[in-house]
């Protein structure tokens, strides 16, 4: 006989099942009543959800302030953790030696800049600047060599959009075919 049969029972086994409760003391037969009658652990869980539920909402605590609550004492868990304590402190450790690092290569550069600007070859290099300055101060300007470099760039293009000849063509006849 197998549990998965869907036949009805037959009257054999009510008689098996009958001499099954017969064979029971009288003394288990109220036990078994008496543990029938007790709750269901999901009967009490449920009762102590609700007493649980009732109780909060009394003390005014909302589902956010738990999880603000939670949250935060996640955070501060995380923060004393061991792992979080060595990750910090070898995180700022780099982050010193980063900032060591950049402020060598700063100065390395700084002082680049200081020996290109006393070379010789960028010495002549401002000697030629300031020379073609000179000569187009004067060339513009005239005997005047006063005023900055964007005056004197400023006058140049302005004389030479005076200079610049118009293509009037106002009479017919000189015309090319």
């Amino acid at each position: 006989c197998s549990f998965l049969d869907s036949e009805p029972l037959r009257e054999a086994d009510e008689d098996m099942a009958s001499e099954v409760q017969l064979n029971l003391t009288e003394e288990e037969r109220e036990e078994i009543q008496q543990e029938e009658q007790k709750p269901t652990l999901r009967q009490v869980l449920t009762s102590k959800e609700k007493q649980h539920a009732e109780l909060k909402q009394k003390l005014g605590m909302t589902s956010l302030n738990e999880l603000r609550n939670n949250l935060s004492r996640g955070w501060h868990d995380m923060q004393t953790s061991t792992a979080y304590k060595k990750t910090s402190e070898t995180l700022s450790t780099a982050g010193q030696k980063t900032s060591a690092a950049f402020s060598t290569l700063g100065s390395a550069i700084t002082r680049r800049f200081g020996d290109m600007r006393n070379s010789p070859s960028f010495k002549s290099f401002e000697e030629k600047v300031e020379t073609t300055v000179s000569t187009i101060k004067t060339k513009v300007g005239g005997a005047e060599a006063g005023g900055s470099f964007e005056e004197v760039l400023s006058s140049a293009a302005h004389a030479s959009s005076q200079d610049t000849p118009t293509n009037n063509l106002t009479d017919g006849s000189e015309r090319p075919c």
